[in-house]
This record gives C-alpha cells, sequence and structure tokens, in this order.
C-alpha cells in the first residue's frame, strides 16, 4: 500500500488516534497489574507465573501496536531498520499469543484434572514453559530474516518485501486462528467442567433441603455460572473477532491489491489487534489476587484520609468549644496517631 498526499496525512492521523490511545492504556494497565502482582506475597507459583510472562508480553505487543499500521506504507527504510520495524512487532505479537495460550491451557489442566495436574510437565517444568512461549515465537518470527523474503538491492521497505504470501498464509491459518480457536475450545471445556460441578452441587442441596424449593445459594451459584458464560462470550465477540476480522481482510488485501479500502484495512488492523492485546487486562483486572495489593492500598488511603478528616473537624470544634459528646476518631490501620 502506498499511500501519499491527503490520504497519507489522513490515514497517519487515523493511525494516531486509533492505536496511539489503546497503547498507552495497555501499557499502564499492564504495569498497574504487574505491580500488584509483584508486590503480593500470596499468589501460587506455576499460574501466577504464566500470567506475569503473559503481561510482560502484553506489554511488549502494546508497545508494538501503533506500528503495525504503518506496515501496510511503503517507505525507503534500509535493510536493517526495514527488517527490524516489521520483524520486532510480528514477533511481539506472536509471543503475546503464545503466552495466552500456555495461560489458557494451564488453567484448563488444572480445573480439568485437578488430582493429576501436578504430574504434567506445565506445571513441572514452568521455566521450560515460559521459554518455549518465548523462543518459538522468535525462530518463527526470524524466519523472514534467515532467508524467507522477497527483498532486492533496490527493493522499497514493505511488508510485500520482508513476509512473502506462504509465510503470512502460515501465520495466520497455522497459527493465529488455530491458537485462537484452542483457546476458546479450553474456555469451553472449563466451563462444561464448571457446570457438571454446579450440578453435583445442586444435587447435594437439594437432598438436604428435600420438599423446598430452590434455595438462594443455588440461584447464586446458577448466577455466577451465567455471568461466566456471559464474560467469556462477551469477550470472545469484543476482542477476538475483530482480530480475526482484521486478519480475513489483511489476507483479501493481499489477494486482491485495490478491491479493499486502504482505510477499512487500517481500521480493523489498529481495532482488532487493540482488542486482542485487552484480553490479558481484563483477565487480570477481574482476578481479585492480581488486584488485592492495588485495592488493600486504596483502604488504607482512604481510611487514613478519613481519620485525617476527622481530626481537622475535632479541631475545629475544639476551637469553638462543642466538642462534649463527640465519638473519637477511629485509628486507620498503619497510621500513627498524632501527637497530643
Amino acid at each position: 500500500m502506498n499511500i501519499s498526499g491527503d490520504a497519507g496525512g489522513s490515514s497517519r492521523l487515523l493511525i494516531f488516534w486509533l492505536s496511539g490511545p489503546l497503547s498507552v492504556f495497555i501499557i499502564l494497565a499492564n504495569l498497574f497489574i504487574i505491580l500488584g502482582i509483584l508486590c503480593s506475597r500470596k499468589l501460587p507459583g506455576a499460574a501466577s507465573s504464566f500470567f506475569l510472562s503473559l503481561l510482560f508480553a502484553d506489554l511488549l505487543a502494546g508497545v508494538a501496536l501503533p506500528f503495525i499500521p504503518w506496515m501496510q506504507f511503503e517507505n525507503s527504510r534500509g535493510y536493517h531498520s526495514c527488517f527490524f520495524t516489521h520483524v520486532a512487532p510480528n514477533y511481539f505479537f506472536l509471543a503475546f499469543l503464545a503466552n495466552l495460550l500456555a495461560v489458557h491451557y494451564e488453567k484448563y489442566l488444572c480445573i480439568s484434572y485437578p488430582l493429576h495436574y501436578r504430574r504434567f510437565w506445565v506445571h513441572r517444568w514452568v521455566p521450560l514453559c515460559l521459554l518455549l512461549t518465548w523462543t518459538l515465537p522468535l525462530l518463527f518470527a526470524c524466519l523472514p530474516v534467515l532467508g524467507w523474503n522477497h527483498w532486492g538491492p533496490s527493493s522499497n521497505c514493505s511488508y510485500k518485501q520482508i513476509f512473502p504470501t506462504a509465510y503470512l498464509y502460515l501465520e495466520i491459518y497455522g497459527f493465529l486462528i488455530p491458537s485462537i480457536l484452542a483457546m476458546a475450545f479450553m474456555s469451553t471445556q472449563v466451563l462444561r467442567v464448571a457446570r457438571r460441578q454446579l450440578q453435583e452441587i445442586k444435587k447435594v442441596l437439594r437432598s438436604v433441603h428435600q420438599g423446598q424449593g430452590p434455595s438462594e445459594l443455588e440461584q447464586q451459584l446458577e448466577l455466577r455460572h451465567a455471568k461466566c458464560i456471559a464474560s467469556l462470550s462477551l469477550i470472545f465477540l469484543a476482542c477476538w473477532v475483530p482480530y480475526v476480522a482484521g486478519l480475513h481482510v489483511s489476507v483479501l488485501a493481499i489477494q486482491n491489491h485495490n478491491s479493499i479500502d486502504s482505510y477499512t484495512v487500517l481500521i480493523l488492523t489498529c481495532v482488532g489487534s487493540g482488542s486482542a492485546a485487552v484480553v490479558p487486562i481484563i483477565l487480570g483486572l477481574s482476578n481479585r489476587q492480581y488486584t488485592q495489593f492495588w485495592r488493600d492500598v486504596a483502604a488504607k488511603v482512604c481510611a487514613g484520609c478519613r481519620v485525617q478528616c476527622c481530626k481537622r473537624g475535632e479541631a475545629r470544634r475544639h476551637q469553638g468549644g462543642t466538642s462534649q459528646g463527640r465519638a473519637p476518631c477511629p485509628q486507620a490501620e498503619g497510621v500513627a496517631p498524632a501527637p497530643s
């Protein structure tokens, strides 16, 4: 895609306003969750290690997000800078998807096989598994650097020169789409196991409360299960459908160079890549263990502010001589009492 003039300027503004805010949000949100996990002392080892690796990969994907739409443009960069600006963002997103797949697989094994989970190599060899999630995408991303490219002595910098069509087809239909389908399958299996366990709990509750209607606990469990299904469905529709749509539109743009509007490709690329990178943030913020540190900090800050406001009110009442009959201010945890 070679865009120039006013169209090129409007395309650059479109990329800036779409991918820029998404990139900043993804970077800051990942840093927020990473600090919360690192400062917490009560998290399990394997699960938190996989999720930390995912958050770091998502952080790099957020950094690379504004550079992905620029691959649609043709410019006059040199060999090394051209390969770096194309291979590095591709590697970051491949590593992000590999880490996300590993997180889903670890959770699937933990829930589906709770008695045998510690025997699986994913739990026994966590460093090796994490190493594979970073090195295998690196090997695949470096294939164009190793010679699988169309670069020539007089080539301009373009994704068509860096990534051959066969390489793009292999990446999209050999890794990206199967990874998304595998994660959807594992999420469905986890929901199926949760549904089976819910039915067993309901049988026990009904045997205890014979002759009565559904108990409040049963209704709460049903509501929680329905919320899980709705959340996973919403995540898939809002995050993965735009990403898959962007991949297919990119393939169609490769096959038919002038049949798809360039703005459509740019919008789907920015929104699709950004929505996929939001998935770990949703998973992290929805897990109370990963946000417990920040909730404790917020609770201490709020308690300290209430104590200070109460003490200022007491000081004003003392000055006015109306302090009789007033309860003393509560002492916040971790806040030293004021000197008398």
